[in-house]
């Protein structure tokens, strides 16, 4: 730019002084001041005109981008897709050639009894009100004893009293 020191500003000011004049010189200097702001905000408006339109172009070509490697993705899962669609249906033709299809032949009604019966009796036992110590004793003989019974049979050893008094 212009390289202005303090020399030459002070002599631009003294020639402005002898030409203008003294009357006039304040309200030139404050139209003159203005003129140099309207200039400043134009020139800035233009650079951040100028950064915008290269931050759009930058955000252009990201979006070729990104549109590229998605439509690179998109290919290779329908191609990875069609793969296993093939594998897969070769597979169950192979499976199922000479053999009964157990989506088209329905189970037998003996077959169907005997799923049933499992099924109730898995789910009378999730949903029963059944405690699980009794679950886990089912099928043993028990007695029913008392709760001073129980708690004279499963007192730890080292506890015990040889004496049967009370106190």
């Amino acid at each position: 730019m212009i390289d202005l020191g303090l020399t030459k500003i002070a002599m631009i000011g003294v020639v402005a002084l002898v030409v203008i004049g003294p009357e006039k010189l304040p309200r030139v200097a404050r139209m003159a001041g203005s003129l140099f702001g309207r200039a400043q905000r134009y020139i800035n408006d233009v650079k951040q005109e100028v950064s915008r339109e290269i931050d759009l172009d930058e955000f252009r070509k990201m979006q070729a981008e990104v549109r590229d490697a998605a439509s690179t993705v998109e290919q290779s899962i329908s191609q990875n897709a069609s793969e296993v669609r093939d594998a897969v249906s070769s597979g169950w033709n192979d499976d199922f050639t000479g053999s009964t299809n157990p989506l088209i032949d329905p189970p037998t009604p003996e077959q169907h009894s005997v799923k049933a019966k499992g099924f109730r009796k898995k789910k009378l036992a999730r949903t029963s009100a059944v405690p699980t110590w009794f679950k886990r004793q089912n099928g043993r003989k028990s007695r029913v004893i008392s709760g001073a019974a129980r708690v004279a049979r499963y007192r730890p050893a080292g506890s015990r009293k040889s004496t049967n008094s009370f106190y």
